[in-house]
C-alpha cells in the first residue's frame, strides 16, 4: 500500500508531517492492506491561513484492486483533528465496502440435508 501525501500551499508539507501522516494510515489501515493499493491524502486550509471554525480539510482516497476508488472528506479545526477524523469515515467505508464484499463470497445457503444425513433423522 501506497501512501501519497498532497498538500496546499498554506500547508507546510516537511517530512515530519508527512511521516506522522503515513504512521497514522498504515496503523489504521492495516487490516486493509491487501485490498488498498494506494490511498492519496490532501491536505488543506481552505481560508489561507485566516482563523475560522473548521477551515482545516483533510481528503482521502483509497484504491482498490479491481474496484473503484472510494473518497471521504473531513473539515476540522485542525490538520490533525481532520486526518483523524477523515481516517475513521475512511476505515467504517472500507468495513462497510469490503466487509459485505467477504461475507457475499463466504456465506454458502443452508442447504437440505441429503444422503445419510437424511436417514439419521
Amino acid at each position: 500500500m501506497k501512501i501519497q501525501v498532497n498538500t496546499d500551499a498554506n500547508i507546510p508539507g516537511h517530512a515530519a508531517r508527512v511521516a506522522g501522516v503515513t504512521q497514522t494510515l498504515e496503523h489504521a489501515l492495516a487490516r486493509f492492506v491487501d485490498a488498498i493499493t494506494r490511498v492519496e491524502v490532501h491536505l488543506s486550509d481552505e481560508n489561507s491561513g485566516k482563523k475560522s471554525k473548521n477551515d482545516q480539510r483533510c481528503m482521502l482516497e483509497a484504491r482498490l484492486q479491481g474496484r473503484q476508488p472510494v473518497a471521504v472528506t473531513e473539515h476540522a479545526e485542525s490538520q490533525d483533528q481532520a486526518l483523524h477524523g477523515a481516517t475513521d469515515k475512511l476505515v467504517r467505508l472500507l468495513d462497510h465496502t469490503l466487509g459485505r464484499l467477504h461475507e457475499h463470497r463466504t456465506r454458502t445457503p443452508d442447504l437440505p440435508a441429503t444422503g445419510d444425513e437424511a436417514i439419521e433423522k
